[in-house]
């Protein structure tokens, strides 16, 4: 039989212990508030900066665990955390990983890679990138890489569509001279001759290097060291493409009737296929500017033009954005985006590439998108944090100013 002391002194202990319990939840509560501040500081949209860490406790405290791609978020979080009087084990990984070595640089190197959510090929599109984009890489596994593109978005592409290269390889590339296909859809020749078998096919925005001119034929250069011919008429020399470019509502819109009757693709960004962001995207590529990959991401950037349904102010190459307003209980969500070319017409892929009328009257009136209507964004001349000019920041060329 137990003595009354026994039991005072186990009381204590217990009482002792959930005291200890309670100040190391409210430890690792603390910690993980932490951690989401400086995730909603540095990684707000996941799909273009990485911060995926976590808080861990076990019987020697607090271990953080995970990665981000950003050093200076690494250390405003355990600045914070010394701050709070924290005691922690850092094992927060910075990428780029060191199992990449000096390989830090990639070009897409197909005519269109699919890039993914996750490293396997069952795992969603969420976006592609054109042969002869320029792309930083953070990290591998044995056959896919995890990348960003120009656009800033996060996404992994299979090794069969990536050259890698080291800083100096990859600063040749980028200075050296190159042409840009600017045709739909067509392919490159294995010789200067139209019935000559194909290398491979090239879709609107593929940059190439440039070897020589050779009579109608451009010789150019893959990633992969592959060579070929590509038909002049499909494209132009890129320092003069980019140089003679003279972005307006008239160009846009040539641009985005050569894609008519393209097919809906989610994730697409190719004349392979397009979803909604991903065709008002490569209109505004092949007009020397890098805009956010999707609708939620472009509504945030250029200057408001509407949000009345009043379409007498809107432009030609204005984006138009639909979704679902915000209520008192619900946020606003943009799931759908269309360019404007006047006519009371805008064109956009939904089912395919097509133009509909925000006219009652017209044949072509969209009734389901008028209804859902958001408000209207102008990009021309346009300047924000997510709209890049190619003649200022040129990712494809090493002499922009």
């Amino acid at each position: 039989m137990k003595t009354r002391s026994t039991i005072y002194f186990l009381a204590a202990i217990f009482f002792l212990s959930c005291g200890e319990s309670k100040k190391e939840l409210a430890k690792t509560s603390q910690v993980e508030e932490i951690v989401e501040q400086t995730r909603t500081e540095f990684a707000p949209d996941k799909r273009v900066a990485l911060f995926d860490i976590s808080a861990e406790e076990d019987r020697n405290g607090i271990i953080l665990k995970g990665e981000t791609n950003s050093e200076e978020a690494k250390n405003r979080l355990l600045s914070d955390l010394d701050s709070a009087g924290v005691n922690y084990k850092d094992s927060i990984q910075v990428l780029p990983s060191e199992a990449l070595g000096e390989k830090l640089y990639g070009i897409i190197d197909v005519s269109v890679a699919n890039l993914r959510g996750d490293s396997k090929h069952s795992s969603e599109l969420v976006t592609q990138a054109t042969l002869g984009t320029p792309v930083k890489i953070w990290k591998r596994t044995d056959e896919w890489y995890y990348i960003q593109t120009p656009d800033d978005y996060l996404s992994w592409v299979d090794h069969g569509g990536i050259t890698t290269m080291n800083e100096s390889n990859f600063n040749n590339w980028k200075t050296s001279e190159k042409i840009i296909f600017t045709k739909a859809y067509g392919s490159s020749y294995a010789k200067p001759d139209l019935d000559s078998n194909p290398v491979t096919d090239l879709v609107t925005g593929a940059v190439l290097e440039l070897l020589e001119d050779s009579g109608d034929f451009y010789k150019v250069r893959y990633p992969d060291a592959r060579e070929a011919y590509v038909f002049k008429n499909d494209a132009k020399n890129y320092g003069e493409w980019l140089q003679n470019l003279e972005p307006d509502g008239e160009s846009l819109t040539r641009v985005s009737e050569k894609l008519m009757g393209l097919p809906y693709l989610w994730g697409g960004t190719s004349a392979k296929g397009v979803d909604c962001s991903g065709f008002t995207k490569t209109i505004y590529f092949m007009n020397g500017m890098v805009i956010p990959r999707d609708a939620s991401q472009q509504v945030k950037e250029g200057t408001l033009v509407d949000d009345q349904s009043d379409f007498s102010k809107l432009e030609v190459g204005d984006l138009l954005f639909f979704g679902r307003p915000a209520t008192d209980s619900t946020s606003e969500k943009v799931v759908h985006v269309g360019m404007w070319i006047g006519n009371n017409e805008f064109i956009h892929s939904s089912g395919d590439v097509h133009i509909s009328s925000v006219d009652d009257k017209a044949e072509n009136f969209d009734e389901f998108n008028k209804s859902r209507y958001l408000r209207t964004k102008r990009y021309l001349d346009q300047q924000s944090n997510g709209l890049k000019y190619l003649k200022k920041q040129d990712f494809y060329n090493g002499n922009a100013k």
